[in-house]
């Protein structure tokens, strides 16, 4: 249960502090956020909790540098009085964040924060949230999302999720299996019991159902899951192997590859009736089919050209145009869900890497370079790029890793082990 409200005026969607999202972590912003303040010792704890859930939220954004509490000068005792913005201004904070939290009763807590722009002296933001103790890191997550758009204007993503493949055992028998966890990676725990192998997870639209590849049968096959509830089907017994799968924008629909004859190509099949549609009926290996935000257009993989490149085409299957020319390889495409780039995996003199470009193959750019970087998802907000790094050897692992558009701010995501294959929500509903 949620309850949100605005304090005192409306969200600021623009603060006179300027921060460019486009400049990653050459220049990160200083914040203040002080533990939230509680009249209880149950409050206290929750306000240092979400304090600290905060400030790491922010930090890991690259946009801005949590500043150490005990730089500072000012002790606050009540969030409705303006603070002494002199003692914030010597700290260099040019963003303060005053929160406190009070226990209603056993089953509900408000978090209350005002968000300050220290050197113009006002108020940028204030907000209430209305839950139940248990639920403190999403609100943690939630007042993250709503302090990062009211400095960049953009929307956050911190209150979302992360489904990943748990690799567990040596390279060459290694177990992996279907798991879950916070985007900050709090609160891992699998969804599947079995020790079949699982491949590709991904979200559908509202981050309700997972779609996933796996060889229950002994071949790859598509099956549903019900995140909740831990129902689970199988998407057709076809007669040859499917895999890539991905939601469609709404959800209604499953884009992805299925071989028959030795032949890949890629369908859609409709949810509700099971019947499945042809796109493409070249020779050559068609997968990895993937979506643009407005559901009109699909980005895919194919060698029909030689060697695997990427392909734009209509949702309906027309207008087949390949979009990448460049040296190398390319591989698993992904729209972001901004529209206006496309994420993909490029390999070459024994190094592969992940990059974007626009929806028309312009403006590559490369982001990241290893031994072996795979399988790109955006975050919701389309600014930053989860992706699988491994290691080379025997003794090799895979982690997860995260990049934003600019290529400065790469980070090793938390994970209770090695991982691979990361999906990441949308925001939370």
């Amino acid at each position: 249960m949620w309850c949100i409200a605005v304090l005192f005026g409306s969200v600021s969607a623009y603060a006179q502090i300027e921060i460019d999202i486009t400049k990653g972590n050459l220049d990160p912003t200083p914040i203040a956020i002080p533990d939230f303040l509680g009249e209880s010792v149950q409050a206290t704890q929750l306000g240092q909790d979400i304090a600290e859930v905060i400030r790491a939220d922010l930090e890991r954004s690259g946009l801005f540098k949590s500043l150490d509490p005990a730089s500072f000068l000012e002790t606050q005792t009540n969030i409705d009085y303006e603070p002494t913005f002199s003692d914030w201004r010597v700290i260099k904070a040019e963003a303060l964040v005053s929160g406190r939290i009070v226990v209603d009763d056993p089953t509900r807590v408000r978090v209350e924060f005002r968000l300050w722009d220290v050197f113009a002296g006002k108020q940028l933001a204030g907000i209430r949230f209305a839950t139940t103790p248990e639920n403190w890191r999403r609100t943690a997550h939630k007042a993250s999302d709503a302090i990062y758009k009211a400095l960049t204007g953009e929307e956050g993503y911190f209150d979302s999720r992360i489904v990943f493949i748990d690799e567990k055992g040596p390279k060459i028998d290694r177990r992996k299996r279907l798991a879950i966890m916070d985007q900050d990676g709090a609160n891992p725990q699998y969804l599947l019991g079995g020790s079949d192998l699982v491949l590709t997870p991904r979200f559908s639209p509202n981050s309700q159902k997972i779609t996933y590849m796996s060889y229950e049968n002994n071949r790859p096959q598509v099956y549903l899951l019900e995140i909740e509830t831990g129902r689970r089907e199988l998407l057709g017994n076809f007669p040859g192997m499917t895999f890539a799968p991905r939601f469609s924008p709404k959800g209604d629909k499953l884009i992805l590859a299925m071989e028959r004859k030795g032949n890949s190509d890629i369908y859609v099949m409709d949810l509700q009736s099971r019947s499945t549609n042809r796109l493409t009926t070249d020779p050559g290996i068609d997968i990895s089919g993937s979506f643009s935000p407005d559901g009109r257009k699909i980005v895919f993989n194919s060698d029909r050209g030689g060697s695997p490149q990427l392909y734009v085409m209509n949702a309906d299957g027309s207008g087949t145009k390949r979009i990448t020319f460049g040296k190398g390889r390319y591989n698993a495409p992904v729209w972001s869900p901004r529209g206006d780039k496309i994420a993909f995996v490029k390999s070459g003199g024994g190094k592969f890497a992940i990059g974007v470009m626009d929806p028309d193959g312009s403006n590559e750019r490369q982001l990241t370079e290893s031994y072996l970087d795979e399988s790109p998802t955006w975050s919701p907000n389309g600014r930053v790029i989860l992706f699988s790094r491994s290691t080379r050897g025997e003794r090799g692992g895979s982690e997860i890793w995260s990049v934003d558009l600019t290529g400065q701010n790469l980070r090793k995501v938390s994970t209770p082990g090695q991982a691979s294959d990361p999906a990441w929500s949308p925001i939370l509903p």
